[in-house]
């Protein structure tokens, strides 16, 4: 057998498992009806843990304010800014009485780690159901608590939700984004449905109260500055305390990074976050990574070669167009749609950059919070 015949019976398993993953695993996600759930009026604390968010509180706090929900307050923390941010928090207490605000100075034992301040801030909220967002974001409704809240019952205490981002036009680096946070979203979600739940986002999540503090909080990963959102739903996630949300109007809405470096920085802090995930988790999304680098290496090298390239084009175009409908159907459920005739460019361009941003990693550790 020759290298090239070694690489063209590969492709085959390689397509193979691709396509049956996309039908038989993310299509669960894809083909999924989420009944309605009754609406609720559990006293709900929102919380928000902000630094150096001044401008971005005066934009979007007033969509937390007018959420139309009978029941809640707002924990807004101050994590030792140093512009107005504290000023503009006082501004929206001093008019609502639903706003607490919790103002964090540096500890020298937890300097610039969010999940200190974020504990004081959980630690104030009077309420037993915890909704988390950030600061550059903004529910897509007024009925974001309500969809949320809804999905809290005896048996499910965490409820992950959908962050999306602000669309910008002519952008190829917004729709990049985009595409990665709806095929992030599809991942976890997925998995959840499948029962093995590995993360949650921090612009939309919520869980008990009870959840946190049986878990000691940030406590296992305290010394790994990023990862309050996803490492803590790692921690403490199992198939029967978690669920998703995904109705239209519990969606967020974020605002993206707006150059490369930016967005790189961004993406070093979540991919050494996820080294710190259980090894189940680690073994599964190198799998499916390993499988998307297989597939497109391995078409590139037999079409180069022109190794029997009719075969592997028609096998190419199949994966594709199972790839098209699968995650059209998701993203259409996500509210995401303009970037799909890029798909394979930009997963293309996703492949390459998680490989050079895992290497730049290995060299030396990326930048946390503010």
């Amino acid at each position: 057998m020759t290298f090239l015949d070694f690489v063209y019976y590969t492709f085959i398993f390689v397509v193979f498992f691709q396509v049956l993953l996309y039908i038989f695993f993310y299509g669960r996600f894809a083909f999924l009806k989420q009944n309605k759930e009754s609406q609720k009026s559990i006293p709900i604390s929102v919380i928000i843990c902000a630094k150096n968010e001044a401008k971005n509180l005066t934009r979007f706090l007033p969509s937390i304010i007018e959420q139309d929900y009978s029941n809640f307050e707002i924990v807004l923390i101050n994590d030792a800014s140093n512009d107005d941010t504290l000023q503009v928090m006082e501004a929206f207490a001093s008019k609502q009485d639903n706003i607490k605000i919790v103002n964090v100075k540096n500890n020298e034992a937890f300097w610039g780690n969010k999940k200190y301040a974020l504990t004081l801030g959980i630690k104030a909220a009077k309420n037993d159901y915890f909704l988390f967002t950030d600061a550059d974001c903004k529910p897509v409704s007024n009925q974001w608590i309500s969809e949320m809240s809804s999905h809290f019952n005896s048996k499910k205490a965490i409820v992950l939700g959908y962050g999306k981002y602000a669309k910008t036009d002519k952008s190829f680096l917004n729709k990049l984004i985009r595409f990665e946070t709806v095929i992030t979203a599809v991942q976890y979600f997925t998995f959840t449905k499948f029962g093995l739940p590995y993360m949650g986002v921090g612009r939309n999540l919520a869980y008990k109260k009870d959840t946190f503090f049986k878990a000691n909080g940030f406590i296992n990963h305290i010394k790994i500055r990023s990862g309050d959102d996803d490492l803590f739903i790692n921690q403490v996630a199992t198939k029967d305390n978690t669920t998703i949300c995904i109705s239209e109007n519990s969606f967020t809405e974020s605002v993206p990074k707006t150059t490369f470096n930016q967005w790189i920085t961004q993406k070093r802090r979540h991919i050494s976050t996820a080294n710190h995930y259980k090894k189940t988790h680690k073994f599964l999304l190198a799998l499916l990574y390993t499988f998307q680098f297989l597939f497109w290496s391995l078409a590139l090298i037999l079409l180069l070669a022109k190794y029997q390239w009719i075969v592997v084009f028609s096998l190419l175009l199949v994966k594709i167009i199972v790839q098209y409908i699968i995650i059209g159907l998701s993203a259409k459920k996500l509210g995401e749609k303009d970037f799909l005739f890029l798909i394979p460019f930009l997963e293309l361009f996703l492949i390459a950059t998680h490989l050079i941003i895992f290497i730049k990693n290995c060299i030396s550790k990326p930048n946390h919070w503010k």
